[in-house]
């Protein structure tokens, strides 16, 4: 499959904390059409999946419905996080690298809201998990943190700290809080023994990823590996959101860069890629 266009990235617009715009969807959809030269009509198949934090929004399923009149006859559906996780991990090639290096390799596909994992051994699928962990799950406006996502709130306070809605956006404890969130990643491939708070951050009370096969290698995808790939040291809330500074945790943690890393094929484009081409 030859790629002929790939759109900007854009953060889903929000009327709301808890419902999307879709207007505005619809608007950011035309006006890519219109820059690739294409119409639907152009389009024989494809597909529409509302995946990680924005599947969680009470209007998801309008929004769905809205944008498939956009997408000629498209596959239109809400990707649940084992979907999610195999599809990223396919459009990041973590099932070619494990079959042709003949190893067990786990992909993280770390988004806004989510960190989707899948596990490949020999190219084939053995385990996947998902928990609540992303760069956008602490946004920061103007210096100002403006939200707080409970549950990284809970896993701040269970090692003594808090952050807070209107407080000045500290860098060192913000860092801090991403180390932990890097540390929960590690548990999640069992690299690192669980702790108390572990079990909590799966999301929708998911499973643990499976202990066997081990985890022989890494590979990271979505928009916080886009940021570790392109770690250039500038404002580290250049985005709104502490998707570098959880990027930076990642790269210097000394349990998940214990064993080998991979590029990924695709980073940011992950989940997309693989739903184009593993239909």
């Amino acid at each position: 499959k030859e790629v002929i266009y790939k759109s900007r990235i854009y953060f889903t617009p929000l009327l709301t904390q808890s419902d999307i715009d879709a207007e505005k969807l619809k608007e950011i959809v035309r006006a890519e059409y219109q820059a690739a030269g294409m119409t639907p009509a152009d389009l024989k198949t494809g597909a529409v999946i509302i995946t990680g934090e924005t599947e969680k929004k009470k209007n998801a399923d309008d929004v769905l419905a809205a944008l498939s009149d956009m997408a000629g006859d498209f596959v239109v559906a809400a990707a649940g996080p084992d979907l999610e996780s195999v599809l990223s991990a396919k459009g990041a090639g973590a099932d070619q690298i494990s079959e042709e290096k003949r190893i067990t390799a786990a992909n993280i596909d770390i988004g806004g809201g989510t960190s989707n994992i899948a596990l490949f051994e020999k190219g084939s699928l053995r385990g996947t998990s998902c928990l609540d962990i992303g760069g956008r799950l602490i946004r920061v406006t103007e210096g100002i943190v403006d939200y707080v996502y409970p549950k990284t709130r809970a896993l701040a306070k269970t090692h003594g700290f808090d952050v807070r809605v209107g407080e000045p956006a500290d860098v060192r404890k913000l860092s801090r809080i991403c180390d932990l969130m890097a540390d929960q990643l590690a548990m999640a491939v069992h690299l690192k023994e669980p702790d108390d708070i572990h079990r909590q951050m799966y999301t929708n009370a998911g499973m643990e990823m499976t202990r066997s096969p081990r985890v022989q290698a890494l590979m990271f995808s979505g928009g916080v590996a886009e940021c570790i790939r392109e770690a250039d040291g500038a404002d580290v809330f250049r985005f709104g959101d502490i998707g570098v500074l959880l990027a930076e945790a990642i790269s210097r943690n000394a349990v998940l860069g214990s064993i080998p890393w991979y590029p990924a094929r695709e980073t940011i484009r992950a989940t997309v890629v693989g739903a184009g081409s593993h239909t």
